[in-house]
């Protein structure tokens, strides 16, 4: 039986940030957090199947639900956002593993998320930690030098019609022997292609698949 629990804690500004743990067995020493992308929710298909990927294995599920497209965060520049993101994030994280520790650590980050994992990745606590970077802000300097230099095991999935794709940033990342790489021809920042549905299903289950293998 699947347990979920939901719950807000007062984040940057004291702006409410609800977060949901989803958890199969009461005491797993297995974590996946999800850190979705602003409007790449965790109901959006990859992030909606990845949680289905890790409660099957037995991991307890974060959810970290932040809503960086509510009016309130409207006339934040790029770096306050940036600084709202980790702040939200180390908060919920700190709440969550006050109560316990886990062992085993996964880190999904989508898009914007991915600003977070990349300081996330500096805890003492993450060291051990893999990373899946879907769609990694790879434009963004903190983020590219997280995932070239991250000693964690990574997986990092990109599409060349993403427009933060760039190939020179993409090879620098690829180049790190923890992390591997998979660059989808002709998929856009949501990995899906523009105008076909089908095919964007077949993309689907082969990025759920790399996800549960690795």
């Amino acid at each position: 039986m699947l347990h979920v629990k939901t719950n807000t804690i007062q984040g940057y500004k004291g702006m409410n940030i609800p977060f949901t743990m989803l958890s199969k067995k009461e005491d797993s020493g297995k974590l996946a957090i999800l850190l979705p992308g602003a409007g790449y929710t965790v109901q959006a298909p990859i992030l909606h199947y990845s949680t289905g990927v890790f409660i099957n294995k037995s991991f307890d599920v974060l959810q970290v639900k932040y809503q960086y497209n509510n009016d309130f965060y409207v006339d934040f520049s790029m770096d306050e956002l940036s600084e709202a993101i980790k702040m939200d994030v180390h908060t919920v994280l700190d709440s969550v593993l006050a109560e316990r520790t886990y062992e085993n650590v996964y880190l999904i980050g989508k898009s914007i998320g991915t600003i977070a994992m990349s300081s996330v990745l500096e805890r003492e606590e993450f060291k051990n930690a893999k990373a899946i970077w879907l769609t990694p802000l790879i434009q963004r300097e903190d983020v590219l030098g997280s995932m070239a230099g991250s000693v964690n095991k990574g997986l990092f999935i990109i599409g060349d019609k993403d427009h933060y794709y760039s190939e020179e940033r993409f090879l620098k990342a690829a180049e790190n022997p923890n992390i591997s790489p998979r660059l989808i021809p002709n998929v856009n920042h949501s990995l899906e292609y523009d105008e076909d549905i089908v095919e964007s299903i077949d993309v689907l289950k082969s990025i759920i698949k790399d996800i549960e293998n690795f």
